[in-house]
């Protein structure tokens, strides 16, 4: 048996053309904060998506890199 990616496209969204949502908005002004960069208005919530995949990818918090938060010694 084979397990599916249950992640759909953005692209395929049936709402993704409509706003982005406030948790998305929320999430995206923190991730944007730790890159240095700012969050354009009018996002949809597709372009939200994407950008939130673009910017995990900069967050040493989403690639597991901890050494800003030392564990306890």
């Amino acid at each position: 048996m084979t397990e599916q990616d249950p992640r759909k496209d953005v692209d395929a969204w049936a709402t993704g053309d409509e706003p982005a949502t406030g948790p998305q908005l929320s999430y995206l002004e923190t991730l944007a904060r730790e890159a240095g960069e700012e969050v354009p208005d009018g996002l949809s919530k597709a372009d939200a998506s994407r950008l939130i995949d673009r910017l995990q990818q900069q967050s040493p918090r989403a690639a597991g890199d901890d050494s800003s938060n030392p564990a306890p010694s």
